[in-house]
């Protein structure tokens, strides 16, 4: 019981700390938003290539297997 209140009590303390913090400018660039967009799209390029790479891994093994049964 102790040791909830102790953490209780720290969370409590650290959020006021972290609630003191300047706030975020209200007037972002826009210039940063159109360099995120390409970096947003190389997740999705990555996911592309990762299911490439697994279908050609599932159809080397179907044509292993078809060579494996025709001997």
């Amino acid at each position: 019981m102790n040791k909830i209140l102790a953490a209780l009590i720290s969370s409590v303390i650290a959020g006021a700390a972290f609630a003191q913090a300047p706030a975020a400018p209200a007037a972002a660039p826009v210039a940063p938003a159109a360099v995120a967009a390409p970096a947003a799209m190389a997740p999705a390029a990555k996911m592309e290539a990762k299911a490439d790479k697994k279908k050609a891994r599932k159809a080397k093994k179907r044509s292993a297997k078809r060579v494996d049964a025709a001997k």
